[in-house]
C-alpha cells in the first residue's frame, strides 16, 4: 500500500506551513503530498486564509525534488478546462514529472457564493467535458491542433500546448455515485478514489468501477483504488485523545470511519482498509502544527502494516 499525506490548508494554513509539511512528508517517505482546493473553511477562522492549490503547488514543485504532488481534488467550477491544462501542464514540468491531477465537480456553494464564482446546479456534465478537454490537449501531437464543441465548453483550433512531463498524468476521479461516477472513471481515470465513506461504502464504490470497467472493455487492474481517510493516533491514548481534540474530532468515530487510535490499534484498521481493495491511503492530516504526527506515523505504524 502507498501512503500519501493530504491536507486542508483552507482550515487555516499558509504556504509556509503547507512548505513544512510536504517537505516533512518527503523527508520521511511518503509517497506524495496533496491538498484540497477549497476557498473557505468549514469550520474555525480560516486564518491566514485560503491559499490557490496550483499557485502552492507550483511553488512546492520547486521546493521539493523526489515527492509526488497533486489535488483531491481540483474544483472544476474554478477554472476554466483549457486555463488549468495550461496551469496543470506547467507544474508538471516545474516539478520534473511529479504532478497527479484529481477532478471533481466541487461541492461547497458557500465558498462559490463569497467570492463571487457561478456554481451552476447540474455540474456532472461539465465534468465529463473538463476531462475530454484537458486529456485531449495534452494528448494532441505537438504541430496539431485541438477543438471541442460541448454543450459547456467550446474551444478552436487550440495549439494544446504546452504538454506536461510525464506521457500520461495520472487522472484521479473519485465520489460515490453508483452509476456515472464509475463509468466516468473507467473511461479516464488511472485512480479511482472513494473519500471518507464507510467501509461498506468504500468496498462497493470499488466494485461498482471494477464492472464499469469490464463493461467498457478495460482491464480492472489498470486502475489504482484509493481511499482518503481523516487520521488522528498517538503512542499512547492520551496522546491520541489529546491530538483527536486539537482538531475537533470525536475519538470514537476516528476508530470506526477514519484512522484512529494508539499504534496497534492503527496498524490493524489500516490493514483492514487495505482489505476492502484499497491500493493507495491519502492520510487526512488536519493539524498543520503538529509535525510529529508524521514522524510517529512513518516510524511508529507503516513500517508494520502487514
Amino acid at each position: 500500500m502507498r501512503f500519501r499525506v493530504f491536507t486542508e490548508p483552507q482550515i487555516g494554513a499558509s504556504y509556509r506551513q503547507q512548505l513544512d509539511l510536504a517537505l516533512a512528508a518527503e523527508r520521511l517517505g511518503f509517497d506524495a503530498y496533496f491538498r484540497s482546493d477549497h476557498l473557505l473553511a468549514q469550520s474555525g477562522n480560516g486564518l491566514p486564509g485560503p491559499t490557490d492549490s496550483w499557485v502552492t503547488l507550483g511553488a512546492l514543485a520547486r521546493e521539493t525534488s523526489t515527492i509526488r504532488l497533486g489535488t483531491l481534488v481540483t474544483s472544476l467550477t474554478f477554472r476554466h478546462p483549457g486555463l488549468l491544462a495550461i496551469q496543470v501542464a506547467q507544474v508538471d514540468e516545474m516539478s520534473g514529472g511529479r504532478i497527479e491531477f484529481g477532478l471533481g465537480t466541487g461541492w461547497h456553494e458557500g465558498e462559490h457564493r463569497a467570492y463571487g464564482i457561478p456554481f451552476p446546479a447540474k455540474r456532472f456534465g461539465r465534468l465529463e467535458e473538463q476531462l475530454e478537454i484537458v486529456t485531449g490537449l495534452w494528448s494532441t501531437p505537438i504541430g496539431s491542433t485541438f477543438s471541442f464543441a460541448g454543450e459547456h465548453y467550446e474551444l478552436e483550433d487550440a495549439p494544446a500546448l504546452p504538454k506536461p512531463v510525464q506521457q500520461s498524468v495520472p487522472v484521479i476521479i473519485g465520489g460515490g455515485g453508483p452509476t456515472r461516477t464509475p463509468a466516468l472513471a473507467a473511461r479516464f481515470a488511472h485512480e479511482f478514489n472513494v473519500p471518507f465513506r464507510s467501509d461498506e461504502v468504500i468496498a462497493a464504490q470499488f466494485a461498482r468501477v471494477r464492472a464499469a470497467a469490464e463493461a467498457a472493455g478495460r482491464d480492472p487492474g489498470s486502475l489504482v483504488y484509493s481511499t482518503a481517510l481523516t487520521t488522528v493516533a498517538g503512542a499512547s491514548e492520551a496522546e491520541f485523545l489529546r491530538r483527536a481534540e486539537r482538531v475537533d474530532r470525536d475519538p470514537a468515530q476516528l476508530r470506526t470511519s477514519g484512522i484512529g487510535g494508539t499504534t496497534q490499534q492503527v496498524i490493524d484498521r489500516i490493514a483492514g482498509v487495505a482489505e476492502l481493495g484499497a491500493e493507495t491511503l491519502y492520510l487526512q492530516v488536519l493539524d498543520f502544527d503538529d509535525p510529529d504526527l508524521l514522524d510517529y506515523l512513518a516510524e511508529d505504524v507503516l513500517p508494520h502494516v502487514p
